[in-house]
């Protein structure tokens, strides 16, 4: 009988190993799809912080090249004609009515 109790207590023992080993592979897998789905939301939002910094340095180098028309004299000559209506002496306007 001695011989039974030990071997039903390593059996029991085994069993909950076994139970231990499986909420700890539970607990893993839980935490891996966690991680995975993390990971895929960070990945979104690169792509969409990527973007936004493409169109951000697009916008630089726009406002870049309306700087360097600004400081021109066919930029003078533009607002001179458009705000002012200042034509050349040799010029003729026609305007709509």
């Amino acid at each position: 009988m001695h011989n039974t109790a030990r071997k039903k207590r390593a059996r029991t023992g085994k069993i909950c190993i076994s139970c231990m080993v499986l909420v700890l592979a539970v607990i893993l897998s839980f935490q891996i799809v966690r991680l995975h789905n993390q990971d895929v939301a960070y990945q979104e939002q690169e792509e969409q912080l990527e973007t936004e910094l493409a169109a951000e340095e697009q916008r630089a180098d726009d406002l870049q090249q309306q700087e360097e028309y600004v400081g021109t004299d066919e930029y003078v000559e533009d607002v001179a004609r458009s705000k002012l209506g200042m034509v050349y002496p040799d010029e003729i306007l026609f305007k709509e009515e």
